[in-house]
């Protein structure tokens, strides 16, 4: 999603709309014909796209959630057992900052409509979250090796909730810029994982 660099399809400017709708007036707030004037086509003409909001809040949910492990294991991949386990951490780390900055409504979506997804949309996103987390769990205990799992795990979910803060910091000037917001969440998370690993 963050990431990408070439136009977006129409399918996934129809997905960041709604994503934006939704985070902003909840998911029955928003009808379709709001979402297709968003975009620029009619409401039934999101039909050709998607099957209704329930489909387009599946495919945000579970989506996000497979792009972020994804991505978390590529870095893995593209350290290749030779990168040191701190460089591997903050690299995990940058790629969550990418998605807690650029990403916010889905950040919102996930706290405020998780449990509108059917059953087995909503046990992939967990089970997805639970491979991410897991992750992430392996990568502090090689940078931490004192740190006990259980402890490792805690430590990870804290970091996921001070990164994933950013939807609540919106109001104008309270962001020092993208970057420095970046470089003082960074900052910050590798500062929780050192206070966790502390003796």
């Amino acid at each position: 999603m963050a990431t990408r660099t070439d136009a977006p399809t129409r399918r996934e400017q129809i997905l960041k709309e709604a994503a934006r709708l939704f985070a902003e007036r909840g998911f029955h707030g928003v009808g379709v014909d709001e979402i297709g004037a968003a975009v620029g086509i009619s409401g039934p003409g999101l039909y050709r796209h998607f099957a209704g909001k329930d489909a387009m809040l599946a495919e945000l949910l579970v989506g996000i959630s497979g792009s972020l492990l994804t991505g978390a294991k590529r870095r893995l991949a593209e350290a290749g057992g030779t990168t040191a386990p701190e460089a591997v951490l903050d690299s995990l780390i940058e790629g969550h900052i990418d998605f807690a900055l650029d990403d916010r409504p889905l950040i919102t979506l996930h706290d405020r409509e998780l449990d509108r997804l059917r059953d087995a949309d909503r046990k992939l996103v967990r089970q997805l979250q639970r491979q991410y987390v897991e992750l992430w769990v392996g990568v502090v205990r090689e940078v931490y090796p004192e740190l006990a799992e259980p402890a490792a795990r805690s430590a990870v979910h804290s970091v996921f909730g001070l990164l994933n803060s950013t939807p609540h910091l919106t109001r104008p000037g309270s962001l020092p810029g993208r970057a420095g917001t970046a470089e003082l969440l960074h900052r910050m998370a590798r500062g929780a994982f050192a206070a966790a690993g502390a003796r």
